[in-house]
């Protein structure tokens, strides 16, 4: 044997070492390959259905936002009445508070003027009647 068909054959077997070796690892790429493809589907099929759910969840959201903001308003005048009655009510109570003590002072005035009235009845009866 010659030189180089020394030389060719050690690259023959290295290329068959090398395609024996490879084979494993296009297999195992194949697969991967397949695996992701298949990830991939099923991403897809579960995916999409996700989105349309968050996309209609997304829009009842911005609805009730709307709502909220166009209610905003009657909230405001609401509380605004509510502070207003709260007041008239204060008023109110002042007023109560103030007749209820002119009618304690006129009861007080009416007993202390039934009691002067009896008393000045009974000496007058008393000079009148010869004592």
């Amino acid at each position: 044997m010659t030189l180089p068909g020394i030389v060719l054959i050690i690259i023959t077997a290295v290329l068959c070492i090398m395609v024996l070796a490879f084979i494993p690892t296009l297999l195992a790429v194949k697969r991967a390959a397949t695996a992701l493809s298949s990830l991939s589907d099923m991403v897809h099929k579960e995916l999409r259905p996700a989105i349309q759910e968050l996309t209609a969840a997304l829009a009842e959201w911005k609805s009730v936002g709307v709502s909220v903001a166009e209610h905003t308003d009657d909230v405001k005048c609401f509380m605004t009445a509510l502070g207003e009655t709260g007041d008239n009510l204060h008023t109110i109570n002042r007023a109560v508070g103030v007749v209820t003590g002119v009618l304690n002072a006129t009861t007080a005035w009416a007993v202390g003027a039934k009691v002067a009235g009896k008393y000045l009845f009974e000496r007058y009866l008393i000079k009148r009647g010869g004592k």
